[in-house]
């Protein structure tokens, strides 16, 4: 096992591990950069979800699927926040609303012309 690779040089700074280079003129980071994709299938149907797990305790409503992009969602969360009097965020494409409004937030997305769904126990 080699433990003598350079981690920092006075002349470039600090040194990637994997390909040895400047980490300003690395060349392995631009081949990791791949594209995010959304773990939840975007098949026209949005599903709520009650999370708790992860958040010390604390219930959450989670709104997944929605076919709007970044600005738009963030809008639509704004409007759901509002209807449902609570806080939230949006995080990776997902609507998370502080509390539990799953009927709530269901009644009001079927407003909106969405198919809405149920997800989990």
């Amino acid at each position: 096992m080699d433990n003598n690779r350079l981690v920092y040089s006075t002349e470039s700074g600090r040194i990637c591990p994997s390909c040895g280079h400047p980490t300003t003129k690395c060349t392995c980071k631009k081949k990791k950069t791949v594209k995010k994709q959304s773990i939840y299938p975007n098949d026209g149907i949005v599903k709520i979800r009650r999370e708790v797990k992860g958040r010390k305790g604390k219930t959450v409503t989670a709104v997944f699927g929605i076919p709007l992009d970044d600005k738009k969602l963030k809008q639509f969360a704004k409007t759901l926040k509002r209807f449902c009097g609570s806080g939230g965020t949006v995080k990776d494409g997902i609507i998370i609303i502080q509390g539990d409004h799953r009927e709530t937030l269901l009644k009001e997305i079927k407003k909106q012309g969405y198919t809405v769904k149920f997800s989990g126990g």
